[in-house]
Protein backbone atom coordinates (compact mmCIF):
# COMPACT_ATOMS: atom_id res chain seq x y z
CA UNK A 1 0.00 0.00 0.00
CA UNK A 2 1.38 3.40 -0.94
CA UNK A 3 0.80 6.60 0.90
CA UNK A 4 0.56 9.10 -1.92
CA UNK A 5 -1.08 12.48 -1.46
CA UNK A 6 -4.20 13.30 -3.40
CA UNK A 7 -3.22 15.95 -5.91
CA UNK A 8 -5.67 18.45 -7.41
CA UNK A 9 -4.70 20.09 -10.68
CA UNK A 10 -6.69 21.94 -13.28
CA UNK A 11 -6.72 20.66 -16.84
CA UNK A 12 -6.81 22.49 -20.12
CA UNK A 13 -8.85 19.85 -21.95
CA UNK A 14 -11.99 19.91 -19.80
CA UNK A 15 -14.21 22.91 -20.50
CA UNK A 16 -17.91 22.08 -20.24
CA UNK A 17 -19.81 23.53 -23.22
CA UNK A 18 -22.79 24.54 -21.07
CA UNK A 19 -20.89 27.14 -19.02
CA UNK A 20 -20.66 30.88 -19.75
CA UNK A 21 -17.58 33.08 -19.50
CA UNK A 22 -17.55 36.86 -19.20
CA UNK A 23 -14.76 39.03 -20.57
CA UNK A 24 -14.57 42.62 -19.34
CA UNK A 25 -12.37 44.74 -21.61
CA UNK A 26 -11.00 48.26 -21.25
CA UNK A 27 -11.70 50.47 -24.26
CA UNK A 28 -8.74 52.69 -23.35
CA UNK A 29 -5.77 51.58 -25.47
CA UNK A 30 -8.22 49.56 -27.58
CA UNK A 31 -5.64 48.93 -30.31
CA UNK A 32 -4.00 46.70 -27.68
CA UNK A 33 -7.04 45.44 -25.76
CA UNK A 34 -8.80 44.24 -28.92
CA UNK A 35 -5.81 41.98 -29.56
CA UNK A 36 -6.03 40.66 -26.00
CA UNK A 37 -9.75 40.00 -26.50
CA UNK A 38 -9.19 38.23 -29.82
CA UNK A 39 -6.57 35.96 -28.22
CA UNK A 40 -8.84 35.10 -25.30
CA UNK A 41 -11.86 34.32 -27.49
CA UNK A 42 -9.83 32.07 -29.81
CA UNK A 43 -8.55 30.02 -26.86
CA UNK A 44 -12.00 29.64 -25.29
CA UNK A 45 -13.62 28.60 -28.57
CA UNK A 46 -10.79 26.16 -29.35
CA UNK A 47 -11.35 24.65 -25.89
CA UNK A 48 -14.94 23.84 -26.87
CA UNK A 49 -16.86 26.83 -25.53
CA UNK A 50 -19.37 28.04 -28.12
CA UNK A 51 -18.81 31.71 -29.00
CA UNK A 52 -22.39 32.54 -28.04
CA UNK A 53 -21.57 31.51 -24.45
CA UNK A 54 -18.94 34.24 -24.17
CA UNK A 55 -20.23 37.63 -23.05
CA UNK A 56 -17.98 40.64 -23.73
CA UNK A 57 -18.45 43.89 -21.82
CA UNK A 58 -16.54 47.04 -22.78
CA UNK A 59 -15.69 49.57 -20.06
CA UNK A 60 -14.08 53.01 -20.50
CA UNK A 61 -10.74 52.21 -18.86
CA UNK A 62 -8.85 49.78 -16.67
CA UNK A 63 -10.05 51.50 -13.49
CA UNK A 64 -13.62 50.42 -14.30
CA UNK A 65 -12.74 46.74 -14.73
CA UNK A 66 -13.28 45.69 -11.07
CA UNK A 67 -16.76 47.23 -10.74
CA UNK A 68 -18.10 45.52 -13.85
CA UNK A 69 -16.21 42.27 -13.15
CA UNK A 70 -17.85 42.18 -9.72
CA UNK A 71 -21.30 42.71 -11.24
CA UNK A 72 -20.69 39.87 -13.70
CA UNK A 73 -19.31 37.57 -10.99
CA UNK A 74 -22.20 38.36 -8.63
CA UNK A 75 -24.76 37.42 -11.29
CA UNK A 76 -24.06 33.71 -10.86
CA UNK A 77 -24.15 33.24 -14.65
CA UNK A 78 -20.44 32.76 -15.25
CA UNK A 79 -17.83 30.11 -14.55
CA UNK A 80 -15.10 32.76 -14.87
CA UNK A 81 -14.62 36.47 -15.53
CA UNK A 82 -11.60 37.63 -17.50
CA UNK A 83 -10.43 41.23 -17.09
CA UNK A 84 -8.42 42.63 -20.00
CA UNK A 85 -6.74 46.01 -20.15
CA UNK A 86 -3.56 47.90 -20.92
CA UNK A 87 -2.01 50.40 -18.55
CA UNK A 88 0.99 52.18 -20.06
CA UNK A 89 3.30 54.39 -18.01
CA UNK A 90 3.07 58.10 -18.66
CA UNK A 91 4.99 61.06 -17.33
CA UNK A 92 3.48 60.79 -13.83
CA UNK A 93 2.85 57.99 -11.33
CA UNK A 94 -0.83 57.77 -12.37
CA UNK A 95 -0.29 54.34 -13.98
CA UNK A 96 0.97 52.80 -10.73
CA UNK A 97 -2.06 53.97 -8.80
CA UNK A 98 -4.44 52.64 -11.44
CA UNK A 99 -2.60 49.30 -11.71
CA UNK A 100 -2.58 48.84 -7.94
CA UNK A 101 -6.29 49.63 -7.57
CA UNK A 102 -7.25 47.38 -10.48
CA UNK A 103 -5.10 44.46 -9.31
CA UNK A 104 -6.35 44.68 -5.72
CA UNK A 105 -9.95 45.01 -6.89
CA UNK A 106 -9.81 42.00 -9.18
CA UNK A 107 -8.15 39.83 -6.54
CA UNK A 108 -10.74 40.82 -3.92
CA UNK A 109 -13.62 39.95 -6.25
CA UNK A 110 -12.23 36.49 -6.90
CA UNK A 111 -11.91 35.75 -3.17
CA UNK A 112 -15.26 37.25 -2.24
CA UNK A 113 -17.20 35.55 -5.04
CA UNK A 114 -15.29 32.23 -5.05
CA UNK A 115 -14.96 32.48 -8.80
CA UNK A 116 -11.96 32.73 -11.13
CA UNK A 117 -11.64 36.45 -11.89
CA UNK A 118 -8.50 36.74 -13.94
CA UNK A 119 -6.03 39.61 -14.28
CA UNK A 120 -5.24 40.03 -17.96
CA UNK A 121 -4.13 43.62 -17.60
CA UNK A 122 -0.86 44.69 -19.15
CA UNK A 123 1.23 47.11 -17.09
CA UNK A 124 3.96 48.30 -19.43
CA UNK A 125 6.45 51.13 -19.70
CA UNK A 126 5.80 51.74 -23.41
CA UNK A 127 3.23 51.08 -26.11
CA UNK A 128 5.81 48.93 -27.88
CA UNK A 129 6.02 46.66 -24.83
CA UNK A 130 2.23 46.45 -24.72
CA UNK A 131 1.98 45.48 -28.40
CA UNK A 132 4.68 42.83 -27.85
CA UNK A 133 2.49 41.30 -25.11
CA UNK A 134 -0.74 41.58 -27.11
CA UNK A 135 0.03 39.10 -29.85
CA UNK A 136 3.57 40.22 -30.61
CA UNK A 137 6.99 38.77 -29.89
CA UNK A 138 6.25 38.16 -26.19
CA UNK A 139 2.94 36.35 -26.70
CA UNK A 140 -0.61 37.38 -25.89
CA UNK A 141 -1.72 38.08 -22.33
CA UNK A 142 -5.35 37.56 -23.41
CA UNK A 143 -4.48 34.03 -24.53
CA UNK A 144 -2.68 33.37 -21.24
CA UNK A 145 -5.63 34.74 -19.29
CA UNK A 146 -8.09 32.44 -21.10
CA UNK A 147 -5.84 29.41 -20.52
CA UNK A 148 -5.68 30.27 -16.82
CA UNK A 149 -9.48 30.57 -16.75
CA UNK A 150 -9.90 27.12 -18.31
CA UNK A 151 -7.47 25.61 -15.82
CA UNK A 152 -9.14 27.31 -12.84
CA UNK A 153 -12.64 26.27 -13.92
CA UNK A 154 -11.43 22.68 -14.07
CA UNK A 155 -9.58 22.92 -10.76
CA UNK A 156 -12.46 24.45 -8.80
CA UNK A 157 -14.76 21.75 -10.16
CA UNK A 158 -12.51 19.13 -8.50
CA UNK A 159 -12.21 20.78 -5.09
CA UNK A 160 -14.52 20.08 -2.16
CA UNK A 161 -17.51 22.43 -1.98
CA UNK A 162 -17.49 25.36 0.40
CA UNK A 163 -19.31 24.52 3.62
CA UNK A 164 -21.64 27.10 5.09
CA UNK A 165 -20.33 28.60 8.31
CA UNK A 166 -22.55 27.95 11.32
CA UNK A 167 -24.28 31.01 12.74
CA UNK A 168 -23.13 31.92 16.21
Amino acid sequence: MTNNPHVFAGRLDQLPAQIRVAIVVSRYNDSITRRLLDGAVVVLVEAGLPADRIDVVWVPGAFELPLVADRMAASGRYAAVLCLGAIVRGETSHDRHIASAVGNGIEAIARQRGLPVLFGVLTCDTLAQAFARAGGAVGNKGTECALAAIEMISLLDQLPPIQAQPLV
